[in-house]
């Protein structure tokens, strides 16, 4: 019995420190050398790539990217849940069954259907401006400029 016992706490303790496989769940996301939003970035992953994830610390996943790049990515950019397309289809699911999107899709019909062919129909709002903001990048030496020339909060680091 205790044999199974130390093995058993053993196999634990061992998974423990393994990397786990998790999903980019952002449309871009910058691999960085520091946890840290200023790090210096050393690498892009784009949306559903799978990296190796260690133990997340503050907010960061030490990662490694499937070329073998290292450093951090920030939690919110991060899924556990395996990300799956589709092609031909507009469907991308997060780990959620085809009744799942199905049952969200009815709940929805009345409400965001309805708002959506209404604003569609008036034809009065232009979302020019908006879909061209979707494409519009910041860069890292941008972001450090905009932050230290406004006293932001770790801007001087």
């Amino acid at each position: 019995m205790k044999s199974r016992v130390l093995i058993a706490v053993f196999a634990i303790w061992a998974g423990a420190g393994l990397p786990t496989p998790m999903s980019v769940q952002v449309r871009s996301s910058k691999v960085r050398a520091t946890p840290s939003q200023l790090g210096k970035a050393i690498a892009t992953v784009q949306y559903h790539a799978i990296v190796e994830a260690g133990a997340p610390q503050r907010g960061w996943y030490p990662v490694t990217t499937k070329d073998g790049k290292k450093g951090y990515v920030h939690a919110s950019a991060l899924s556990t849940k395996r990300i799956t397309m589709r092609a031909g289809t507009l469907i991308v699911a997060i780990g959620v069954s085809l009744d799942e999107v199905a049952l969200a899709t009815k709940e929805n019909r009345g409400s965001i259907g309805q708002l959506v062919a209404e604003l569609e129909r008036r034809d009065e709002l232009d979302f020019t401006w908006v879909e061209r903001m979707a494409t519009f990048g910041v860069s890292d030496d941008q972001i450090i400029a905009f932050r230290t020339e406004g006293n932001l909060s770790g801007g001087a680091q």
